[in-house]
């Protein structure tokens, strides 16, 4: 690999963006800095202190080759060859452009994620007075040029154009490489312009950047080692990023084809293949890379007959090591696969993404679907697939340090799968579950709550105002979400305390419709509306709420605490009967507060979206 380290000014960087001769790889993530992060960007070009280099890769590379596309914000004649791709510089050259030249106007953010669209403009006067005012010389303003306050009812600041801009004594920065000379020669105080353009416009114009060029002997390895180590100041990339532009340089697919592999495209089509199974929209491409790493890795152990054989690994150390051939080897076998977890996941009664426990636990059961083959479906075969997810889920195995339990799982859960005297799993031995557990068990952030949740649709629940089973169909037409059994307003007035009333044993699934009937009143209030309004006599209602597990007696009653240890214990025979081992009866033994605050710190860790109420 060469490379030269040329100092090139800021205006022949921003000539280039505008016109494509400075492209972005095709791979690299969007423009992603925030509005107060530019402008302390532009203090730092004002002041002339240094930004750190650009890197960039000259184009023709026959080694490596990438699809280019335009830097944010710049619209570029279709075809429009580039002559360098931006490896790392991609959010400091993008504002740059954008505030420095065209019109001015930035597509940024605020500090909370808001999206903006901002003009940046310096007050001559401020900036002068000294130059360590530049930082409060420098305004970013709407790009209406109007800023306000009273929730936009009264206007504070016109710099709606350039007139109302020279009257204010507001510089705007976007033509500091542009035509700023027609802009001062319509100032009417023509020494603060004079001096202006002394002390910082003339200087901006020989402003230097660093740039790292490496040239067209680079190769791939060289240039994924750049996107990993290299991305100075930026986002640093993930493993597919870094594989798409491996990738991309692999030079017998495209002594094949004639043409790049795009990662990229791979990745969409897989997603257009998925489509049909919207669970599958929590798998992310690291994910699938995952499953291919697994795989591929097996096959190597597998075929090792050293004492030593290379090991079985999900590491991103390892993902990364993966070749095109590795990945065309599996893509087809595991895009299938994830297919066959979706409809996997449809019966245990889980169809949407946000209801899935563990997307990353369908890594290993698409690789493991994959090294079993047909046999997966195999009734004894399918029974110990199920304990062994369960197990996971219930047991609450794939928060963290997944990889290692991925490599675990490939190696050892088929074997048990088809034959149940092989070594039990490690996921099946270090599953267990307490009774107390379901106290602390209050919203979708936790696994074991989407778990269980699903459990109670798997046997058999029905909604209690029309004939209908939840099931996948009847998932989406009912609008069904977990809610209240006991309802809040009433566990309010009737002193029952949030860890109770919160928790999964005080929630199920039920439609929308039958949600607003049961409102905020009494349980036997409600269930007396619902047989009014559903047509139903009592003991058949009772029938439908025993498929929820929910004690009818208890809840006629209103005996919200009869109510909840009933079906805390039948939600332990539940568990049991799911993850194959006894769950630990720790109730009578005192609950701690501590255990439960313990778990609900462990569950923020799980992102999720809370149930309705």
């Amino acid at each position: 690999m060469g490379f030269l380290t040329p100092m090139y000014e800021l205006g022949e960087y921003l000539t280039w963006t505008r016109t494509g001769e400075i492209q972005l790889p095709d791979f690299q993530r969007g423009y992603k800095w925030e509005d107060e992060r530019i402008r302390q960007l532009l203090v730092t070009v004002l002041r002339g202190h240094p930004l750190g280099a650009v890197m960039l890769l000259k184009t023709g590379n026959a080694l490596v080759r990438f699809k280019p596309r335009a830097i944010e914000g710049v619209d570029l004649p279709p075809g429009t060859e580039a002559k360098f791709l931006l490896l790392d510089g991609q959010q400091r050259l993008t504002s740059l452009t954008q505030a420095l030249s065209g019109d001015g106007a930035v597509a940024t953010k605020d500090s909370r994620g808001k999206l903006l669209n901002r003009r940046y403009l310096v007050h001559m006067a401020t900036a002068l007075s000294d130059s360590n005012r530049v930082d409060e010389a420098i305004v970013s303003i709407p790009v209406d040029g109007v800023i306000r306050s009273n929730f936009g009812k009264d206007v504070v600041l016109d710099l709606s154009d350039h007139d109302k801009q020279r009257d204010q004594g507001f510089f705007p920065l976007h033509l500091l490489y542009g035509d700023y000379m027609s802009w001062l020669l319509e100032l009417g105080d023509r020494d603060l312009g004079k001096q202006f353009h002394e002390r910082y416009i003339k200087p901006a114009a020989t402003y230097d950047i660093p740039a790292i060029v490496l040239d067209e002997s680079t190769d791939k390895a060289a240039v994924a080692t750049v996107f990993e180590k290299v991305n100075i100041g930026g986002l640093p990339l993930n493993v597919f990023e870094l594989l798409t532009a491996v990738f991309a340089g692999d030079a017998d697919y495209y002594e094949r084809t004639g043409e790049d592999f795009r990662l990229n495209d791979d990745w969409k089509e897989t997603q257009l293949k998925w489509s049909p199974h919207p669970v599958l929209a929590a798998v992310e491409n690291t994910d699938f890379l995952q499953a291919v790493t697994m795989l591929a890795t097996r096959k190597r152990n597998l075929a090792d007959a050293s004492d030593r054989p290379p090991a079985i690994s999900a590491k991103r150390e390892d993902v990364l090591k993966l070749t095109l051939k590795d990945y065309m080897e599996w893509r087809e076998p595991l895009r299938e696969a994830f297919v066959w977890a979706a409809t996997f996941l449809a019966d245990r009664h889980i169809f949407a993404p946000r209801d899935v426990p563990y997307p990353k636990q369908l890594v290993p059961l698409a690789a493991i679907k994959v090294v079993l083959g047909k046999d997966a479906d195999l009734v004894g075969v399918s029974d110990r697939l199920i304990r062994w997810y369960w197990c996971g889920v219930l047991g609450e195995l794939y928060g963290s340090a997944i990889e290692s339990r991925f490599a675990r799982d490939i190696e050892m859960v088929p074997t048990w799968a088809v034959d149940d005297a092989n070594p039990t799993p490690r996921t099946v031995l270090d599953a267990n579950f307490t009774e107390s557990r379901l106290h602390s068990l209050r919203t979708r952030n936790a696994a074991a709550y989407k778990g269980i949740a699903a459990l109670i649709l798997a046997g058999g629940a029905r909604d209690w105002m029309e004939d209908k089973a939840l099931d996948k169909i009847q998932h989406a037409d009912l609008a069904v979400d977990i809610h209240h059994i006991f309802p809040q307003k009433w566990c309010n007035e009737n002193g029952i305390d949030d860890e109770h009333r919160e928790s999964i044993v005080n929630k199920t699934t039920i439609s929308a419709r039958t949600n607003r009937v049961i409102g905020g009143v009494a349980p036997s209030r409600y269930l007396a509306t619902i047989e009014s309004r559903a047509q139903i006599d009592a003991a058949r209602l009772d029938e439908r709420l025993a498929t929820h597990v929910v004690p009818a007696g208890y809840l006629r009653a209103d005996d919200f605490d009869a109510y909840f240890a009933a079906r805390r214990e039948s939600l332990c025979k539940m568990v049991e009967a799911a993850i194959g081992k006894a769950v630990q009866r720790d109730i009578d033994q005192g609950f701690a507060e501590e255990d439960s605050a313990q778990f609900e710190a462990e569950e923020l860790v799980d992102s999720g979206v809370p149930e309705g109420e």
